[in-house]
């Protein structure tokens, strides 16, 4: 199968409203709303994207295109992110801009590690932020010119990506009993939380995740987890508290 270049696209000059135009960028999360906050970044950034959920469909994604910038959140349902970064670092052609994404507070360093230009600490706190995350490492060609005012907006996702993260999170706890799985809806939960700024989901997740490193009993955490879970799917326009 031939690979499609789409490393840089159309030689279209960006512009300090739209400073990442002509780039392709695939973004692999699984997280719907954390997704949906990257695909508006890139719209009004000027970028096109693709998005793969997990490993394998980044890595299927890859073997037909080739995208100019890859952003990888490290926790995936069937691996680590990191393990893609690495392969990416090390393939021939390399991608152009790979970056590391997660919202741990401590995925920096090992991001940098696996061979990522740079990394993306979730919530993005606003457009300014993401654009020049990209462009650091963009070529001085593709850079636009002249003064760019740094854009403070704020990017507000459709909070029905929400709610389809949560639905996918019942479906997970429903069916993973307190198996291994439960350490991958941990950390899904805990991400996504923290990227919707939803503060209760986001310690329970992080109680969770604690319980199962400690090998604790996790059941009451499991079962609080699962009840907010609930809560936030029956009352979709509430506020959370």
């Amino acid at each position: 199968m031939e690979e499609i270049d789409e490393s840089w696209g159309p030689r279209r000059a960006p512009s300090a409203r739209r400073p990442l135009l002509g780039m392709t960028i695939l973004v692999v999360e699984d997280s719907r709303y954390a997704c949906e906050a990257l695909r508006l970044m890139c719209l009004h950034s000027g970028a096109r994207i693709r998005r793969a959920d997990c490993l394998a469909s980044a890595r299927r994604h890859l073997q037909v295109y080739r995208p100019s910038a890859v952003i990888v959140d490290h926790g995936l349902p069937d691996g680590s992110g990191l393990e893609l970064i690495a392969e990416l670092h090390e393939a021939a052609p390399r991608v152009g801009i790979l970056m590391g994404m997660s919202g741990d507070g401590t995925g920096a360093s090992a991001a940098k590690a696996a061979g990522a230009n740079g990394f993306l600490d979730k919530p993005i706190p606003n457009l300014g932020a993401f654009q020049q995350a990209i462009l650091e490492h963009m070529p001085s060609d593709r850079q636009p010119s002249g003064p760019r005012p740094l854009n403070d907006e704020v990017i507000q996702p459709d909070p029905v990506a929400y709610m389809d993260d949560m639905a996918h999170a019942a479906t997970l706890l429903e069916e993973c009993g307190d198996g291994p799985m439960m350490d991958y809806v941990a950390q899904f939960l805990g991400g996504v939380a923290r990227s919707a700024e939803d503060e209760p989901l986001a310690q329970a997740a992080c109680d969770l995740a604690q319980r199962r490193e400690a090998g604790d009993g996790t059941r009451e955490a499991a079962a609080r987890i699962a009840g907010l879970v609930q809560a936030r799917l029956h009352q979709p326009t509430a506020q959370f508290s």
